[in-house]
């Protein structure tokens, strides 16, 4: 009997042990999910798409360990009994990032919905994640039944003209799927409701080799019986003597699906049938630099925009077939425009008895909506926009200008729709009486992507900073890049976008943006590989090989932020072809001079330094842009070695080094230990490409701090290409004084010289020449978080898989706090100096892992109350959880 007894027991007990292990895991949270980096995307340009979450976890070491993937082509059927599309089963892996689709075969125009579940390192289950959907684009020409329509008219691509289409329903409870290829901006209307958040649509593309595709899913607008839908269009970058524009006008093609189960049907499509009509709607300005002009709208025709009967102002009429050449038409894969936020106006001033100066508090990208009260039919009322006031406090005319025709019946409102501005003063003229503060506001616009990170120290001045470069990089990146200035040039230089890529990728998730991006930068090569200075490439602009070889850089930083290699692989070939421009123009082993051509002019090394700098010392521009040439081998290699190429990444390893030593041969002079002109990017780049040999670092760095001690009055004397350069540098050496006390400088040239001159964003020049909204300085604020923040990512570790953690601490800042979000995770780095006793508290996320890296002759590290470290070491591993830390600093 007590034998029986305690097997009983034991069954029991085992029975217990096994009802628990099965169940679902409520400390470990499955959530995030995207599809191609995108939350529940429409229209992506793959059959095979990646799917990735984050998992959370409140519990030390908690990992991952495998994963079950659902995918259905109806939520009902989102079980493990009846997926029809793929039930991936328990998959023993640690991977959360770009998991490959591997289920039945997909296809164009699909509309499906998927879920995933986890187990951790305790065989623990989470709970199935919310659901996700996406659906796939139209990939093919033979998906499309189509054809492109435009409006002639006498205004041609200054016209925003209106395309209709009525169309009848039989069920509206059905899937319905648009598709829309606009050349030129676009929205839609549905019975007269505006569908979708997204605005000034879609991203930008090179137009004689791709257009882009928006899907929208318009089942909860759609009704039973007769619909009416109206697109409504504005030229954009499609505008007459661009590349590719072949019509004087805007042009559309739409389709819009029924989807049952993976069946679809065409029940509207553009064709010879639809009509179209003139708008309220028109553009001025021929956009091209510094014209891009603004939007004239007329009071009277506005009223009707949306009201379908004929006016006696304008009536619907036939649309033309318009023959566009062949080229690349595919889903755009980034988030669509925004509007981010909305801000209310500072101050009026009246400057006469009808302009008024209006001040907004601040500079920001966006438009603007105005309320008038009643005014005489016809005025016309010009808005005109500015990025700050000249030295007397008076206007500063940059050739943005919006007009308003009053109708002269009742209220009145102007709002932009198919332009932008980017600005912090309006000048409002021909106006009777100063308008209320509240009939104005403005709507700040950037691409809909999420911030990534946070930055605050005990130092106001670098708070200040900081800020002020995630805020202007808000302000330039909206249309699926990165643009100089969204003002006067608008241009996707590469130089700019390397300046900022690595800080701009550390702040935000960027994924899509730049997939969007480096499919520009594919598109504009040149048969014999040469590369422009800017993507999109409309026409001709400035730069250097800097800006040139951004397609390797950005792909490489792309790849090391957000964990894609595919990104990796379908820009291979292109980076190869590059270099082999490269190569052409190389002679006895370094970089020369290659020729302008009709789409790239000038030959930069760095660029908009400060005055007394010698940009143009040839001695400069060489080893500039050679030590440029070796950091992109350097990349070069580890990217074939990723892609399994062996004999090309040893090919591209023998080349850097035998250009490093070309460098130091050409350019070292001994005697003053320095390299090139002795500038500070000529002793920097050298050091940070490999260039310098190890035991001559020393005196090259005392060089360099003494010259900005001496020469430099302890200011920045660098531009574009070397204020990142420099950031890199001063982290990967440990040199945070160097660089803080350069920041600290309130006197020409350098950041707080901006700010106590009343920027809120950066400028182009250090001077404030020209553009005061620009992405040409923000390359130091990978600085804040690299080095004061010390959350450094890993070349061989990507997405933040494994870290490093290594707070650069310059004397004077006491306490930071550092928050980054990873594609596994929230990483959190605070730390707090006190009569050097440091205490930290560091997060880490599930899939992760850290290296601490420890200051010098620390014998003791406590670590949630348990001492973790003694003796010599110089590192800890903290795997994912929360960890408090205290160790005490020698003097």
């Amino acid at each position: 009997m007590k034998k029986n007894k305690r097997y009983k027991t034991f069954f029991l007990i085992v029975l217990i042990i096994s009802v628990f292990g099965c169940k679902e895991n409520n400390d470990f949270v499955v959530t995030n999910l995207t599809c191609e980096s995108l939350e529940n995307p429409l229209g992506i340009n793959t059959t095979n798409p990646g799917f990735s979450w984050i998992n959370k976890s409140n519990r030390q070491g908690a990992l991952q360990t495998a994963y079950q993937i659902l995918v259905a082509s109806n939520q009902q059927l989102l079980n493990e009994e009846n997926a029809d599309c793929w039930n991936s089963g328990k998959i023993e892996s640690d991977s959360s990032l770009f998991v490959s689709y591997r289920g039945k075969p997909l296809a164009s125009g699909q509309f499906l919905y998927w879920t995933v579940r986890t187990w951790d390192n305790n065989g623990k289950v989470t709970s199935w994640s919310t659901p996700a959907h996406f659906s796939i684009g139209l990939l093919t020409e033979n998906d499309w039944r189509a054809s492109y329509i435009g409006l002639t008219t006498k205004a041609g691509s200054r016209e925003c003209p209106q395309f209709y289409k009525s169309f009848n329903v039989e069920d509206g409870s059905v899937k319905t799927i648009l598709h829309v290829n606009s050349l030129g901006y676009h929205e839609v209307y549905l019975n007269g409701e505006k569908v979708g958040n997204g605005i000034l649509t879609p991203a930008v593309s090179q137009f004689n080799k791709r257009s882009l595709v928006n899907t929208y899913d318009l089942t909860e607008k759609i009704k039973e019986g007769q619909n009416d839908l109206i697109l409504w269009l504005g030229s954009g970058w499609y505008t007459k003597g661009l590349p590719g524009v072949i019509n004087d006008g805007p042009v559309v093609k739409a389709q819009l699906e029924q989807l049952t189960g993976n069946q679809s049907k065409i029940i509207l499509k553009t064709d010879s049938t639809w009509k179209g009509r003139i708008s309220s709607y028109s553009r001025h300005g021929n956009w091209r630099p510094q014209q891009f002009g603004g939007e004239t709208v007329n009071g009277s025709m506005a009223k009707n925009d949306l009201i379908l009967d004929n006016t006696a102002e304008r009536s619907w009429r036939p649309v033309s077939l318009i023959p566009v050449p062949s080229h690349e038409v595919s889903p755009q894969m980034a988030e669509n425009n925004i509007i981010a936020d909305t801000i209310k106006p500072v101050s009026i001033v009246a400057l006469s008895k009808d302009t008024f100066l209006i001040d907004m508090g601040k500079n920001f990208t966006g438009w603007v909506e105005i309320n008038f009260p009643e005014l005489k039919k016809s005025r016309e009322i010009k808005i005109e926009y500015c990025d700050h006031l000249d030295n007397n406090g008076k206007f500063v005319n940059q050739l943005q200008a919006d007009y308003y025709i009053a109708a002269g019946e009742g209220e009145e409102t102007f709002k932009n729709k198919f332009n932008y501005h980017a600005f912090r003063y309006m000048l409002i003229s021909n106006l009777n009486d100063a308008p209320d503060i509240n009939s104005i506001k403005a709507y700040f616009i950037h691409t809909g992507y999420k911030m990534a990170s946070s930055f605050e120290c005990s130092d106001p001045d670098l708070n200040k900073i900081h800020e002020m470069i995630s805020y202007t990089l808000r302000c330039v990146s909206l249309g699926g890049y990165l643009v100089d200035c969204p003002h006067l040039e608008r241009l996707g230089y590469g130089g700019d976008g390397n300046a900022s890529t690595v800080t701009a990728q550390t702040m935000f998730n960027l994924g899509p943006l730049y997939s969007n991006w480096l499919q520009a930068w594919a598109d504009v090569i040149r048969d014999d590989g040469g590369m422009p200075h800017t993507a999109p490439n409309p026409y001709k602009a400035g730069g250097g090989p800097y800006w040139t070889g951004f397609i390797i850089n950005a792909s490489w930083n792309s790849y090391i932020n957000y964990g894609d290699s595919r990104i990796l692989e379908k820009y291979y070939p292109v980076m190869q072809k590059w270099l082999e421009y490269v190569d052409k123009y190389t002679v006895d082993g370094l970089l020369k001079r290659w020729p302008d051509t009709d789409y790239r002019g000038w030959f930069l090394g760095d660029w908009a330094a400060p005055e007394g700098v010698d940009l143009a010392n040839p001695n400069s521009v060489d080893l500039v842009t050679n030590c440029y040439i070796s950091v992109c081998l350097d990349q070069m290699e580890k990217i074939a070695k990723l892609l399994g190429k062996t004999v090309d990444s040893r090919l591209y390893a023998i080349k850097s080094e035998k250009l490093n030593q070309k460098i130091l041969d050409a350019f070292y002079n001994e005697s003053e230990q320095r390299l090139g002109s002795g500038s500070q990017i000529d002793l920097i780049y050298p050091m940070l490409a490999g260039v310098v040999p190890h035991d001559q670092l020393e005196e090259i760095t005392n060089t360099l701090i003494e010259n900005t001690k001496i020469k430099h009055q302890g200011h920045l004397a660098c531009g574009l290409v070397g204020i990142p350069v420099m950031m890199e540098w001063a982290t990967k050496s440990n040199h945070p004084d160097f660089v803080y006390s350069m920041l600290k400088k309130a006197s020409y040239p350098g950041y707080l010289h901006m700010l106590e001159n009343g920027a809120t964003t950066t400028w182009e020049h250090w001077g404030g020449e020209r553009s005061r909204i620009h992405n040409c300085y923000n390359g130091v604020g990978q600085w804040f978080y690299q080095s004061v923040g010390g959350i450094q990512p890993m070349d061989n570790k990507v997405a933040y898989r494994e870290f490093i953690i290594n707070p650069q601490i310059p004397k004077g800042v006491t306490w930071a706090k550092t928050r980054k979000e990873s594609p596994y995770g929230t990483i959190t780095v605070n730390w707090n100096l006190s009569d050097n006793h440091m205490n930290m508290e560091v997060g880490i996320p599930v899939g992760s892992k850290a290296i601490f890296i420890l200051p010098e002759n620390v014998e003791e590290v406590i670590s949630n109350e348990k001492t973790i470290k003694t003796g010599s070491s110089t590192s800890i591993i903290f795997k994912s959880g929360s960890y408090k830390v205290h160790y005490s600093l020698n003097q």
